[in-house]
């Protein structure tokens, strides 16, 4: 049997296949990327970079129009979009050359353009090349998700891929979906002055976090002006450019036709797996979704999947943890090494939402036996400082107060939440943070003080008499 040319052909060019790729030329493996459009995948081109761009000049927009909550004159921003997509591209520009052939090539990794398929257990064809290797990652990543609505075909609409290309204005925005993509693009368009209106089945936005949580949110996106249509069914969409429509028949029952400018669809990632021939390469899907172990093994031993196609968590944060993982397996043979069960995120709404292990409605669901412990940021003197005191920091324990997750919505919460994964990633207890000091005064110092909460519990009028008498104390006499 003839030696395989690679030690790792990489099948996709995003986040996860290019921390495979780098990651494997630099323990001195033989690595090829295979890539059918441009490398750096969604994140770079249409999702975590632009977006986050776009958000920041959209607060900004914000903050003039309200300067006046920090004692300053309100200014009167008048967002060009043109301009502001312009600054989008140019993030994105400068930050391409990491992501780029040049770079990939320098280190070594033979980087390959265009379409292809499997063709054999051990080999990938693409543009006539036949790529063998003795291990594949597959890390196709995902796209947006349609959904099928009579006279979505014949509506033009916006996703993820193409709402960042835009340069006319937007004057007023219908949104379907109530997810991460949905909120973070609704907030940010209104506050760069279109009319937005949110449509999703589910009854809340973000419905994956706990509705205390969502409630912050949902409070500051009504203030601002965006509407929403939740509960709602999408009987139909229709329009022309400039000109759409969506029938929606609303929770209550009642019909109504939305008018909008520009439809924006955000209902969510279908996994890129179409024409990669995986029969050939004896990697078998269970409903259209890759079977893969917790090893991220296929059931073909010898290729992996990440990110996005591997199933769960759909976020670059994941795909490049699961790039190590893999990375680990593949070139030595580290069998035990799983992906981590603690996995943190954002929503970059503002306030944002973040959140690390069980949410409290999941321990309830799952009939966990949990404690709930909440500390607000108005108590917090940064947050009051600074005039950002929307929202609040809560953390799950186990009744002996071992960490079992942890959720902030407020200022800067993607940010916060880095202590708890840590904390949930070494089985801390909730007593742990509490003995942690916290420069004064910041934002983290919230983490401290829903951490007091456990033990300020303990401290009961009798355990109080206790320690009175054992110590000699003299206690309050009023």
């Amino acid at each position: 049997m003839a030696k395989p040319e690679f030690d790792i052909v990489v099948i996709g060019g995003g986040a996860g296949g290019l921390v495979a790729a780098a990651g494997g030329a630099a323990l001195g493996a033989k690595v090829a990327v295979v890539e059918k459009h441009k490398l750096g995948g969604d994140c770079l081109w249409y999702g975590c970079v632009p977006s986050k761009t776009l958000i920041k000049s959209a607060r900004i927009a914000h903050e003039m129009r309200h300067a006046d909550r920090w004692a300053l004159a309100p200014g009167r921003p008048q967002p060009d979009l043109a301009r502001v997509m312009e600054r989008v591209a140019r993030v994105i520009k400068g930050i391409e050359p990491n992501d780029s052939p040049e770079r990939f090539r320098g280190l070594g990794v033979d980087v390959v353009f265009g379409s292809g398929k499997f063709v054999a257990p051990d080999a990938f064809e693409v543009n006539g090349r036949r790529l063998t290797a003795k291990a594949f990652v597959i890390a196709t990543g995902s796209r947006p998700a349609v959904p099928r609505l009579p006279g979505i075909d014949t509506t033009p609409y916006l996703t993820n891929e193409t709402v960042f290309d835009l340069r006319e204005p937007v004057p007023s925005l219908l949104v379907i979906g109530a997810g991460p993509i949905g909120c973070e693009l609704a907030q940010a368009f209104r506050r760069l002055g279109s009319e937005v209106t949110v449509v999703d089945v589910a009854p809340q936005i973000l419905p994956r976090e706990d509705a205390d949580l969502v409630a912050v949110v949902f409070r500051q996106l009504a203030a601002e002006g965006v509407r929403h249509h939740l509960g709602a069914t999408i009987l139909g969409a229709e329009g022309s450019k400039g000109d759409v429509r969506l029938s929606v028949q609303t929770a209550d029952g009642t019909p109504v036709v939305l008018a909008g400018s520009h439809l924006l669809v955000a209902a969510g990632r279908a996994a890129n797996l179409e024409g990669l021939g995986l029969e050939a390469a004896r990697v078998r899907l269970d409903q259209g979704r890759l079977v893969v172990d917790d090893r991220l093994r296929t059931t073909n031993r010898n290729i992996y999947a990440i990110g996005d196609v591997a199933g769960g968590y759909q976020f670059t944060h994941v795909a490049e943890h699961h790039a190590g993982i893999v990375l680990r397996q593949a070139l030595f043979r580290m069998k035990w090494v799983k992906p981590s069960p603690v996995v943190p995120w954002c929503t970059y709404t503002d306030p944002e939402l973040a959140r690390v292990g069980l949410s409290e409605n999941e321990a309830r669901q799952r009939g966990v036996a949990h404690r709930v412990y909440r500390f607000a940021f108005d108590e917090i003197d940064r947050a009051r400082a600074e005039d950002e005191t929307e929202g609040f920091a809560k953390i799950v324990t186990d009744p002996k107060g071992r960490l079992l997750g942890a959720a902030i919505v407020g200022p800067h919460a993607g940010e916060l939440i880095a202590e708890y994964a840590l904390a949930l990633s070494k089985k801390m207890h909730a007593k742990d943070l509490s003995g942690v000091i916290h420069a004064y005064p910041t934002l983290a110092q919230i983490n401290r003080r829903v951490a007091d909460q456990r033990l300020k519990e303990g401290l009961t009028p009798s355990s109080k008499r206790w320690i009175q008498r054992i110590f000699g104390l003299m206690g309050s006499r009023g």
